[in-house]
């Protein structure tokens, strides 16, 4: 039987790419989930997918920058179902750009309110709820929140910010039963790189990059629902990218370069 049989699953920027397929693959393995994204329309398909196979789901328009927003998120999965045993912070938005060519400074701000403080809001207001039910606490970060990678330093300092907050939560957390995961993917072929905001503060509205080199979005969760259901502290999800980790103690000017190289191929 799946772990996550008959599980409350929260699940933030669940309208698209990792989300998306991480419904799906939830509802087959008979969770019962709370499905939020700021795009209704795309989010009412996901969630029709997700009953189709038998799940029950609670589908709630969200934007997560809005504190209040957030709150109600919960409460209302709370409502539906009693109870909450993970939530998952998958919403983001990333940048294509040069910190030097970005006209529209503000996109430096929009990205921590994504990256940062949506799951920071989210995860305060589920707390209490996790405690009860001992349950999983799952951030989606980035390997650019690991070393930072050119055209996206203001998604890398977003992401840098969400793991230090999850790392120091962890560790408020010891002894009560909650666990925090920290999912570290690099480039996934998520179809949704038109999103990344570009110098103007816009979407781009096209993908800087080819992404049939990509990991698959199947594979990405695959390996983030694994890491959650063994509830490990971090998740980095390729031996080039783990050994990166390493080389960047010993080899940080080596690693400015593999980083330089992998965002001019693309992955």
């Amino acid at each position: 039987m799946s772990a996550w049989r008959g599980q409350v699953v929260v699940l933030t920027g669940a309208s698209l790419g990792i989300g998306a397929e991480v419904a799906r693959t939830l509802a087959g393995h008979g969770a019962r989930l709370v499905l939020a994204a700021r795009d209704a329309a795309r989010l009412q398909l996901v969630a029709d997918a997700c009953r189709q196979q038998g799940a029950e789901v609670e589908l709630v328009p969200c934007d997560i920058t809005d504190e209040s927003q957030c709150r109600s998120l919960i409460d209302r999965a709370v409502a539906r179902f009693g109870r909450i045993d993970a939530l998952i912070c998958n919403a983001g938005q990333a940048m294509w750009a040069r910190a030097d060519e970005v006209a529209d400074w503000r996109i430096f701000e929009r990205l921590v309110q994504v990256n940062y403080l949506g799951a920071v809001y989210c995860a305060l207001a589920a707390l209490p709820h996790l405690k009860a039910s001992r349950g999983r606490l799952v951030a989606v970060s980035s390997l650019a929140g690991k070393t930072g990678v050119p055209m996206r330093t203001g998604y890398s300092a977003a992401k840098a910010a969400l793991n230090a907050f999850c790392d120091s939560l962890r560790i408020e957390l010891a002894g009560s039963g909650v666990s925090v995961t920290v999912v570290c993917p690099g480039f996934v072929g998520t179809g949704s790189r038109a999103r990344n905001l570009g110098v103007d503060g816009k979407p781009l509205g096209r993908s800087p990059v080819s992404e049939a080199a990509m990991m698959t979005v199947a594979e990405c969760t695959r390996q983030l629902l694994d890491a959650a259901e063994r509830r490990d502290r971090e998740l980095v999800m390729t031996a080039r990218a783990r050994l990166g980790m390493w080389l960047k103690l010993l080899l940080p000017s080596l690693v400015d370069r593999m980083a330089s190289r992998a965002m001019e191929r693309g992955h």
